[in-house]
């Protein structure tokens, strides 16, 4: 999954913000913004997201529900997705879907990104705790199956360690173009468990397809990226910047990555993931 860093650095500057809205960057427009405002322990927007439950994949073992004792909007224009364990030492936790979706435009830059911070428990009591911010190919919604349909990490991190992971899943199961399950991927480090921002931009402006490309970025500097010659098929290619994916937050605990939570696992706030917003801009 770890592929070589990169240090460029995107220089956007921006021209608005606020606590309730994403910021307004020169030289994007912005589409499609969720600010997760409303009053706090109250649930999340439902004309903008599916709150997930019964899904059982990857070996995890939480349990995903409804509860806002797992999913509430904090009050000030935050979302919390908080992992709790119960006295019998069975875990919950919880997922949101966007309903929304987005195809990148061909001949110009699209870009999603995401304000982010996890709560403050010690790293060694993190065992087992995977945050992730992604985007799915919305044909999974139509019967076709993973990873057929394109999955784009932006943002992954396990155990509480401080390294970001970005990758792609494509193609088929095992191997394929994007070598499954590991996927095609890079890794970032960052300082602390505060507030950073996770983007990635599809640049479709090249001539050709295989000149398209995919760039990930923490807090403005690029750290990873995929072009079309990478993935080598432009018909797995398009499954990724050329059809239309949906935005997905979870905090899973468990699983074949992390492993599972151990006796020093702590729940509750501390190993929750905080999300301020969630957008997706174009360029004008």
């Amino acid at each position: 999954m770890f592929g070589k860093l990169l240090t460029t650095a995107l220089a956007l500057t921006v021209t608005s913000v606020s606590a309730e809205n994403a910021p307004g960057y020169s030289g994007w427009r912005n589409i499609w913004t969720e600010t997760f405002s409303g009053a706090a322990g109250s649930t999340v927007n439902g004309n903008n997201w599916n709150i997930i439950t019964g899904l059982k994949v990857n070996n995890e073992v939480q349990t995903y529900t409804t509860s806002n004792q797992n999913l509430q909007l904090s009050g000030g224009a935050t979302v919390q997705i908080v992992p709790r364990k119960d006295s019998s030492g069975a875990w919950t936790s919880a997922r949101i879907e966007s309903k929304y979706t987005f195809t990148p435009t061909a001949g110009t830059r699209t870009m999603a990104e995401a304000k982010i911070r996890f709560g403050d428990n010690n790293i060694a009591n993190k065992q087992g705790i995977w945050p992730a911010f992604w985007l799915l190919g919305a044909s999974v919604r139509n019967g076709v199956s993973w990873p057929g349909c394109g999955e784009i990490d932006i943002m992954e991190t396990v155990n509480g360690q401080l390294t970001g992971h970005g990758t792609i899943h494509c193609d088929k199961y095992p191997g394929g173009a994007c070598n499954e399950p590991n996927g095609i991927g890079g890794a970032v480090g960052f300082p602390d468990q505060s507030w950073h921002t996770w983007r990635v931009i599809w640049d479709r402006t090249a001539g050709s397809w295989t000149g398209e490309k995919i760039t990930w970025y923490l807090d403005g500097n690029q750290y990873f990226q995929v072009s079309g010659s990478t993935v080598n098929n432009q018909g797995v290619w398009n499954t990724l910047a050329a059809s239309p994916v949906y935005f997905i937050l979870n905090v899973a605990v468990g699983g074949d990555w992390p492993g599972p939570p151990n006796a020093n696992t702590q729940d509750g706030f501390g190993s929750m993931m905080e999300v301020a917003y969630v957008a997706q801009y174009l360029a004008s």
